[in-house]
């Protein structure tokens, strides 16, 4: 799913825009001969209560100043802007490195993103989103790794398995998602019949989706086998020092493909180049995303026990990253030809939600049947915008069957913004957890979170709209907002009168660092300031009362450059970037 970046602060850097020229060049080695290489073929506590704090600007100029790279012909040129911001101390000199070296570490990054797949479609091929092979260009990257704490990566580590069982129980609490995403109060006879309220009356998508859990539970429909691949993404607040989390997806976690690509190209180059750069590959920790999205699609298709049945991916009509589907697709038919018992096909399909309201089949005893395929998992790479559905139908017949949802309607309830902004809520979390250091342990990394009913939050908002970010329920990027349309928006609302505020969340704006790194986007070096928000996936899978997956499953880091409120990679604002333990 897009990006969150729904809360990082920008720091005011200015920087003129420079046209970078794509280049044919060379591997010389004119640097230092000896770094000739064989090619690369191995694979709050709440921060506001009642006082903001206020944004940081540490220096007024920073210590690297932001330069483009124009290469062209095999030569780079090196153009100084200046911008201003609080910087970390980056992971090694950028300001110093040697341009030959750069144009080297370019070229052999391009080329071995090239032999292993690390591929979106370019955007400038029209049929690259439609047809495989077709428009192919490297997925946009950071041409070496982020330097990040290792205290803070092994805390995101750590809080997965606590997300993931926090997302499983409050699936289960109808009325909690319900009443919260509803309305203020309902009473819970009539929780599943009552949709003229507030939510349904700003939001027509959410009110969609709500219907369909309404009838779920109508139906007393039991998700028995219950599986969910997560990420929860975060920012490293630089005044505080503390990891807050930015949002909880639970629907189209993406780029689970790519992103062990990436780490594994930053190894490569870090084993060509690092003595050179000063630093040590070993310290890019592993990334099992992969692996460990492959292994509970073939764990949850065996607690089926359908042997006809295929695993579904459900897709957008126009993808153009599609090669990180494939590669799950892929790795899942190489890895299990056969099921975990070497007895039956592990078999996938891709299909689009029209495609599915077309084809699909609810048989009488709950299988559905799509293209005349029983299915047993349901992965959802698409559906959580309203672009997406043709209907409701398709939607509604996947969640009265018994295939595996992955996720299920409550699932993706839980993933909204309004349950991420109930759950910060004192004494919310004892609902659904028992254990109090694993409580304590996600309360650490919340930020703060309001309901626009808050009037006297919503007057400090409008009074100081930089500190926060308005947002919708909206999954995929591009949707918040900023500054001073904060205010603008706010006043509105409040001038209407209408029920528009229940389709917004205030979330407290992070501040993180801004650092300076190398860029690749389009076979293009820039060299600028970015900030980064590290997403953790997890993995749960469960049938009935035996938990069979709850794991921290890899990651993904985004790195956007440091003037860009948004950061999806999908949409253009950020690159996939690896991480240096420090």
């Amino acid at each position: 799913m897009g990006a969150a970046y729904s809360s990082c602060y920008a720091h005011s850097l200015t920087f003129p825009v420079d046209t970078l020229h794509a280049f044919p060049i060379t591997a010389s080695s004119k640097s230092n001969p000896n770094l000739r290489s064989t090619p690369f073929l191995y694979s709050t506590e709440k921060i506001f209560n009642t006082s903001l704090v206020q944004p940081i600007r540490i220096m007024s100029q920073t210590t690297f100043p932001c330069s483009s790279l124009a290469v062209k012909r095999g030569e780079v040129e090196e153009v100084e802007t200046q911008g201003e911001g609080s910087t970390r101390k980056p992971v090694f000199n950028y300001h110093g490195i040697d341009q030959d070296l750069l144009q080297e570490m370019v070229y052999d990054a391009l080329v071995w993103s090239s032999l292993h797949g690390l591929l979106v479609g370019d955007k400038s091929v029209q049929r690259s989103g439609k047809v495989p092979g077709v428009g192919l260009v490297h997925a946009p990257f950071a041409l070496l790794p982020l330097s990040f704490p290792e205290s803070n990566w092994r805390q995101a580590c750590e809080l997965s398995p606590i997300f993931n069982e926090l997302v499983d129980r409050v699936s289960l609490d109808g009325n909690f998602l319900q009443e919260s995403l509803s309305r203020k109060r309902v009473c819970p006879q009539i929780l599943a019949a009552d949709f003229s309220n507030r939510t349904k009356k700003a939001d027509s998508f959410t009110s969609g989706l709500l219907e369909i859990h309404s009838k779920m539970l109508k139906m007393n429909k039991k998700e028995e086998i219950r599986m969910g691949l997560h990420r929860s993404d975060y920012m490293l607040d630089e005044q505080t020092k503390l990891l807050l989390q930015i949002e909880l997806n639970t629907i189209s976690s993406s780029f689970p493909g790519l992103s062990c690509l990436v780490t594994e190209l930053h190894r490569s180059l870090l084993n060509q180049y690092g003595e050179v750069l000063g630093l040590d590959p070993r310290k890019i920790p592993d990334n099992s995303a992969l692996s460990h999205f492959v292994e509970v699609f073939a764990k949850a298709w065996i607690e089926y026990n359908n042997p006809r049945a295929a695993v579904m991916f459900v897709v957008q009509a126009e993808e153009r990253n599609m090669y990180d589907q494939h590669w799950l697709s892929a790795v899942l038919k190489e890895r299990y030809p056969f099921d975990l018992y070497n007895t039956h096909n592990i078999t996938t399909i891709r299909k689009t939600m029209a495609e599915i309201d077309a084809e699909g089949e609810l048989l009488a005893d709950g299988t559905l049947v799509v293209g005349g395929k029983p299915i047993a998992v349901i992965y959802f790479r698409a559906g959580y915008t309203p672009n997406d559905y043709p209907s409701e139908s398709a939607r509604l017949f996947m969640e009265q069957s018994s295939a595996i949802k992955c996720p299920s309607i409550s699932y993706h309830l839980a993933g909204t913004k309004k349950i991420q902004q109930e759950l910060a809520k004192p004494g919310v979390l004892e609902r659904f957890l028992d254990n109090k250091e694993d409580i304590a342990k996600l309360r650490k990394c919340f930020a703060g979170l309001w309901s626009l009913d808050d009037s006297d939050i919503v007057k400090k908002a409008i009074e100081k709209p930089e500190l926060f970010v308005m947002k919708p329920q909206r999954e995929g990027g591009g949707n918040n907002i900023y500054g001073e349309d904060v205010r603008e928006a706010l006043v509105r609302l409040q001038k209407e009168g209408t029920d528009g505020t229940a389709a917004y969340i205030l979330m407290q704006r992070i501040f993180p660092t801004v650092f300076p790194t190398f860029l690749m986007r389009d076979g293009i070096c820039h060299k600028d300031f970015a900030m980064s928000e590290l997403g953790i996936y997890g993995a749960y899978l469960r049938n009935k009362d035996k938990v069979i997956m709850n794991d921290q499953c890899g990651y993904l880091l985004r790195t956007k450059i440091s003037s860009s409120d948004e950061g999806g990679v999908a949409a253009g604002f950020a690159v996939l970037d690896s991480i240096y333990l420090s």
